[in-house]
């Protein structure tokens, strides 16, 4: 029998109109995914439009999580899938919604929590979103026509979804390996080397610091850390600060002798 007790999460980033936040709860009522996530929707939560559109689909609002930016809505989770058309500003690996559904069934027998995140319906999601994120899944539409509401794209990956949930279960090759890590440890991470990368004058010039950023986030985001990996680079970047320190206070201590 499946454990559902880390069934993907949707993640929602902008969404702008409250019926097409109830058609989404629509569909994971009938995919059964249960967890909603809405990241800063634009005309705020509650809205009554919803619970209607959801057609009697209401758990998924009535339970559904708020926060302010994509960031604090991945925090806890292992493995997020950005649904966009493909970012050629950051490097990941781009996986179709099959792919992606196999890939979040293995995921979640090993015990592992993953989301699914969803761009606001005009522009999708931002570049600066997608450093949250460990995949892009592309949805293989025809090129003539590549426009897809927001709710047909959760269907489509919640469709994939289903079927490995009505499949038999996959054997778990996976469960003496450690998880990677929680996003909230990665971008702890990430914070710390910035801020050393700072002091040291290394985003030069400053018009290139955000793409600079992605580029040092996105092989580190591939690489699926461990919790423990991650305190190991802490652990790094912390020794080179206090090396630069010692090598600072000696050139300090020897321009003094020779004065």
């Amino acid at each position: 029998m499946t454990d559902t007790s880390h069934l993907p999460c949707i993640i929602l980033d902008r969404p702008q109109m409250a019926e097409n936040i109830g058609a989404v709860a629509r569909v994971m009522g009938n995919f059964g995914l249960t967890e909603l996530r809405l990241v800063a929707p634009r005309d705020g939560w509650p809205q009554e439009k919803a619970w209607t559109m959801a057609a009697g689909a209401h758990w998924p609002l009535d339970d559904a999580k708020m926060y302010d930016t994509v960031e604090a809505a991945t925090a806890d989770l292992h493995t997020v899938y950005a649904t966009t058309a493909r970012n050629r500003e950051i490097v990941l690996p781009v996986i179709t919604p099959r792919d992606c559904a196999d890939d979040a069934m293995t995921r979640m027998q090993s015990g592992l929590k993953t989301g699914l995140l969803f761009g606001a319906e005009r522009a999708g999601l931002e570049t600066q979103d997608l450093v949250h994120a460990h995949y892009i899944v592309t949805i293989p539409v025809d090129p003539r026509f590549q426009s897809l509401n927001l709710a047909q794209a959760v269907n489509i990956v919640a469709y994939e979804w289903r079927l490995q949930v009505m499949a038999a279960p996959k054997a778990d090759f996976t469960r003496n390996q450690d998880p990677p890590a929680e996003m909230k440890h990665l971008v702890g991470l990430y914070e710390h080397l910035e801020a050393e990368l700072d002091t040291s004058g290394f985003f030069f010039p400053e018009a290139k610091r955000p793409s600079m950023i992605r580029n040092l986030r996105a092989p580190l985001n591939r690489a699926a850390l461990t919790e423990q990996e991650v305190r190991t680079w802490r652990g790094v970047v912390t020794a080179l600060t206090k090396g630069r320190g010692r090598v600072l206070a000696r050139l300090a201590k020897e321009k003094g002798e020779d004065e």
